[in-house]
């Protein structure tokens, strides 16, 4: 099925592009460095780009919560802290948190992982593409790609860190696994 045909169906085009279970870097990969088409889910209308562009020009600035002394129940730390979280939650509905005590070398190597994994032939990828909230370790273009206007351009890989008791490291892509796991000894 051709997913750049601008006059199909939205949801046969949806379903089309996530059936590959390619992803976008899949999609990009297909096309051997000639030029790709991009298809018409991934295009946003004109008047969602002036939107953000407005939004980029008041200089909005995303909240930072920091968690020093989060730990401290004598103090009233926690609880300022809670509130900002709330607050930032309920008016922007995320927020970066910063002195969280990972150590940087473990962030940088998490996110090196993940870059290997995108890096992996896509049929290796495949095995863990899932849109099912059941699985713990899943890989997918964007969360809300049904839902979405338009589509992001961008593909995740999702470990659900709810139930790490769960998790089977075995269920890991293996460029992630030994970082993960030491991941998750910090907590």
């Amino acid at each position: 099925m051709d997913i750049s045909n601008s006059n199909g169906d939205r949801t046969k085009q949806l379903k089309a592009f996530d059936d590959t279970k390619s992803g976008v870097k899949g999609l990009v990969d297909a096309a051997a460095g000639g030029v790709v088409d991009i298809p018409q889910i991934f295009i946003r209308p004109p008047e969602e780009v002036a939107e953000d562009l407005e939004l980029t020009r008041t200089s909005l600035r995303v909240p930072a919560i920091d968690l020093t002394g989060v730990g401290d129940k004598r103090s009233c730390t926690r609880e300022k802290i809670v509130e900002q979280v709330k607050h930032a939650s309920e008016k922007w509905g995320f927020f970066q948190v910063v002195n969280h005590g990972v150590p940087m070398k473990v962030l940088e190597a998490m996110l090196n992982g993940v870059h290997e994994f995108n890096e992996q032939d896509v049929e290796v990828k495949k095995e863990y593409y899932s849109r099912d909230p059941e699985r713990m370790v899943k890989f997918n273009t964007n969360y809300d790609f049904y839902m979405s206007k338009s589509a992001s351009w961008r593909d995740t890989l999702a470990v659900d860190m709810l139930y790490l008791n769960h998790l089977d490291l075995q269920d890991l892509p293996s460029p992630c696994k030994y970082i993960f796991n030491e991941y998750f000894q910090l907590g």
